[in-house]
């Protein structure tokens, strides 16, 4: 009884004394299976390990899945003992009561690091990656598209490519192993579920069912999205590109059938004749191709109606004077009316008549007549030193009071005080250089009633 009572004490402190030793050891080295970027540590103290990184080689070696991408020359891991503090915040992170065989892995980056070999490293990673992808085949990403009228669903691809950005901010978690091994990542497509996808589906529908109104000199003209657009893809940032030669031909039939320009002008004379003149500078046309992109446009951004903006037109001006004078045939009612057989010009305004009068008109017999045709006033000055040359003055330069060119070849009104032949014959022989010569005593009147842009009709 009395040995049992004897063996009984002493085998509890020999217990008690394993377990503190245990508990120091447990406290002061790692456990047997752990590592620190990938080098076994196990059963080591945080000096010994420190030691032990500090002259491990570092092998700089990087690979993706189970292709090796960069080999670069052989260093040692840095570890010095500033990183000793470091080391021993892992083992107290890994600690157990009792020691475990359980594989664990830390990273930790060593306080004297070489940067500027890592970010070598790292850019000879991102060359090795994009002439890798150069030769690999892009993701194509899900799309939306309208062709020849129906709204085609593509669902995507996924191709070869390594993501290069995101596999770089792997390996700058990575870049202290001795080994990086690197999942391999791929580029994405964008997805058919996608939030993108899903709204230029709906683009595409609200296209077909919309309508823009194009409004032209007062009048509407109506482009049904399903009637005009047939064909739409979308850009990156889901910006629509509408093929508009639909649209343009449309645009094309409206111009070849409402312009103007160059284009002949029913006309009531004076006398209440109706006669046909053909357009000069004075008239208007559509830039149907400009136009065309506007209108695609309107229908990319949902707008309902759009008027008219592109219109051109020749000489002095080339928005298109007479685009907003659709009366009379596009002359309108205030205007001047000059008759050649005649040789005299009347001046309406409003429709009423405020001047007429004996004019000379360009000399035939040396075809410097004035240009028949439906021009407009360009500009009026008063005075003005006319310059040029005609039969009979090869260098002229003479002062009138009052000037108004109707053409860009230098025909125009003007008062003529040197003129005396004023006969309803003197321009067969006796004309003018292209001008229409007015008597002095009326030119006033006559240039006090007409306005810049006004149609000038000679015949």
């Amino acid at each position: 009884m009395r040995v049992w009572m004897i063996i009984v004490p002493s085998s509890v402190v020999v217990v008690c004394g394993l377990l503190i030793v245990l508990f120091y050891y447990q406290m002061t080295h790692f456990n047997a299976r752990i590592q620190i970027n990938h080098v076994n540590v196990g059963r080591l103290t945080a000096a010994q390990a420190s030691e032990k990184l500090g002259s491990t080689t570092s092998k700089n070696v990087i690979y993706i899945g189970q292709k090796q991408l960069v080999d670069d020359k052989d260093t040692k891991m840095a570890f010095t003992g500033k990183d000793v503090s470091h080391i021993r915040a892992l083992l107290r992170k890994q600690r157990t009561v009792f020691p475990s065989s359980r594989v664990k892995n830390y990273r930790l980056k060593p306080v004297e690091m070489d940067k500027n070999h890592s970010v070598a490293i790292q850019k000879e990673l991102e060359q090795r990656l994009l002439k890798l992808n150069s030769g690999l085949s892009a993701p194509r990403n899900a799309s939306v598209r309208l062709e020849n009228g129906k709204i085609i669903v593509f669902k995507g691809e996924v191709g070869t490519r390594y993501d290069i950005s995101n596999l770089l901010k792997a390996y700058q978690k990575q870049s202290f192993n001795s080994e990086v091994h690197l999942k391999p990542l791929y580029q994405q497509p964008i997805r058919l579920s996608s939030a993108a996808i899903s709204q230029e589906k709906q683009k595409l529908q609200t296209m077909l069912q919309q309508s823009v109104n194009y409004r032209l000199q007062g009048k509407s003209y109506i482009f049904k999205g399903s009637d005009v657009i047939k064909n739409v893809t979308f850009d990156r940032k889901m910006n629509s590109q509408i093929d508009t030669r639909i649209i343009t031909k449309k645009l094309d039939a409206l111009d070849q059938s409402l312009s103007t320009l160059h284009k002949n002008y029913r006309f009531k004379s004076h006398a209440g004749k109706m006669i046909s003149v053909k357009g000069e500078s004075y008239g208007w046309a559509i830039n149907y191709n400009a136009e065309a992109k506007r209108v695609g446009t309107a229908f990319a951004k949902g707008m309902s109606s759009i008027p008219a903006y592109n219109i051109y037109g020749e000489g002095w001006n080339p928005n298109g004077i007479g685009y907003h004078n659709p009366t009379n045939n596009g002359i309108g009612n205030t205007y001047v009316e000059v008759s050649i057989q005649a040789q005299r010009i009347w001046v309406y305004k409003n429709g009423h008549l405020k001047v007429t009068t004996p004019v000379v008109t360009g000399t035939k017999i040396y075809n410097e007549d004035t240009p028949k045709g439906v021009w407009y006033i360009e500009y009026k000055n008063s005075p003005a030193i006319l310059k040029g040359s005609e039969v009979g003055s090869l260098n002229y330069s003479v002062k009138v009071h009052y000037w108004a060119p109707f053409t860009q070849g230098g025909s125009g009104f003007h008062d003529a005080g040197w003129r005396t032949n004023w006969t309803k014959t003197a321009y067969i022989k006796n004309g003018s250089g292209g001008c229409v010569n007015t008597p002095p005593n009326v030119m006033e009147k006559v240039y006090g009633n007409i306005t810049q842009y006004e149609p000038v009709v000679v015949y």
